[in-house]
């Protein structure tokens, strides 16, 4: 089963084609351009690398959020439009879902958390069991200090991985001490590769869906939403 993933819920724009979980390619950029201007030139290079077709393809599958509400509409529009052309199913991947398979730990809990902005990360914590992350937790947006004590309720070393990590480095140190242990610098951010290898599992288990159903998972409002909620209820006072 070939998949074709992108995780597009950051600033990395990443793209990646497997065969049966075997990585067959990855193409992942960390730049300031726009996931609009690279992510369609990236597929192609991809696929022409390998020489391979959409209609190649068996599944496509997105990064499906929490994260970036522009990144994510871009990520998923671009596979429901590759896949709708040939005729293909395609996997919704939550991003915190891949983030954790970066890491299998048996021993030690994986927390993996996404810069929310205003000292909120999104975030779920797993453990690994028979092969596959378990979440503990639901998927959370939560200020960081709430997600400490949350962790250190569990009493178990943690790794965290995700681009939060480096804004909230010092905080997780100094706050849970010897519990608390970082990715190295290349599992930290988001992989296609992860989202296909997540996405061949869940389509063999029925979790593919058609490209019309699929959707952005945001986990909360945008804040230009809360925005206009918020005036409306003064408007209403």
């Amino acid at each position: 089963m070939k998949v074709l993933a992108v995780d597009t819920s950051s600033l990395v724009a990443s793209v990646a084609v497997t065969d049966n979980r075997i990585l067959l390619g990855e193409y992942t950029l960390n730049q300031k351009k726009t996931h609009s201007q690279k992510l369609m030139p990236m597929i192609k290079e991809l696929l022409d690398s390998l020489e391979l077709l959409p209609q190649d393809i068996d599944i496509f599958a997105a990064s499906s959020g929490p994260g970036s509400f522009t990144g994510l509409r871009i990520g998923v529009t671009t596979v429901k439009a590759i896949a709708y052309s040939v005729g293909k199913a395609v996997v919704s991947v939550p991003t915190l879902d891949a983030l954790a398979f970066n890491l299998p730990a048996p021993e030690d809990l994986v927390c993996p958390i996404l810069d929310a902005r205003n000292n909120q990360v999104y975030t779920a914590i797993y453990k690994w069991e028979k092969d596959k992350h378990i979440k503990v937790t639901e998927y959370m947006g939560v200020p960081i200090n709430e997600l400490v004590q949350i962790i250190k309720g569990k009493n178990q070393k943690v790794i965290f991985t995700g681009d939060a990590v480096e804004i909230y480095k010092d905080i997780l140190k100094e706050s849970l001490e010897a519990a608390c242990f970082f990715a190295p610098p290349n599992l930290l951010l988001q992989r296609a590769s992860s989202v296909a290898c997540l996405a061949t599992v869940m389509a063999i288990e029925g979790l593919s869906e058609n490209c019309f159903d699929m959707v952005p998972f945001y986990l909360r409002k945008s804040q230009a939403e809360r925005e206009l909620e918020k005036k409306a209820m003064m408007n209403n006072e």
